[in-house]
């Protein structure tokens, strides 16, 4: 299916929009958004690329579905990489996450970006294969966090 939906670099003014989506995207992994800890991860994003972009799908309805990259630096891979920190589409199979999905690797190869890393749910198989679908590789490797 085609998406009906235009991707676009996020802006300031999209920040609402997107923080209701953020909350579908908490929903729908059966956690609650921290408002305030997403403003201030969020608000870096739309305001400069400089520690990565926000995409947004966008229809006549308004925003459908957003993007979060965030670049890094990897020794492993000898250069600048990518984290594809959240993905969420409220509308589904309308073609609108492989829209995205492409869009977020065009900008990465426009950014320079050597490879392009994300992390899924173990539950989530579903998004397994749409990754799968545009070329990512399940690896071997366990993420693990410190919050400080």
């Amino acid at each position: 299916m085609n998406s009906s939906a235009s991707i676009r670099p996020a802006t300031p003014d999209d920040e609402a929009q997107i923080l209701t989506l953020m909350n579908g995207f908490c929903e729908s992994e059966g956690k609650s958004l921290d408002e305030h800890r997403a403003r201030a991860g969020l608000a870096p994003l739309l305001e400069s690329d400089t520690h990565g972009k926000v995409l947004v799908a966008e229809s006549a309805n308004g925003l459908t579905a957003y993007a979060v990259i965030c670049w890094s630096w990897s020794v492993e891979i000898g250069g600048a990489e990518a984290c594809l920190d959240e993905i969420y589409v409220s509308t589904r199979g309308e073609g609108t996450g492989s829209a995205l999905i492409s869009a977020v690797r065009d900008a990465c190869i426009a950014r320079g970006m050597r490879r392009i890393f994300l992390e899924t749910e173990a539950i989530n198989a579903d998004a397994r294969r749409l990754y799968e679908r545009h070329g990512y590789e399940e690896e071997d490797s366990i993420w693990m966090a410190l919050t400080l």
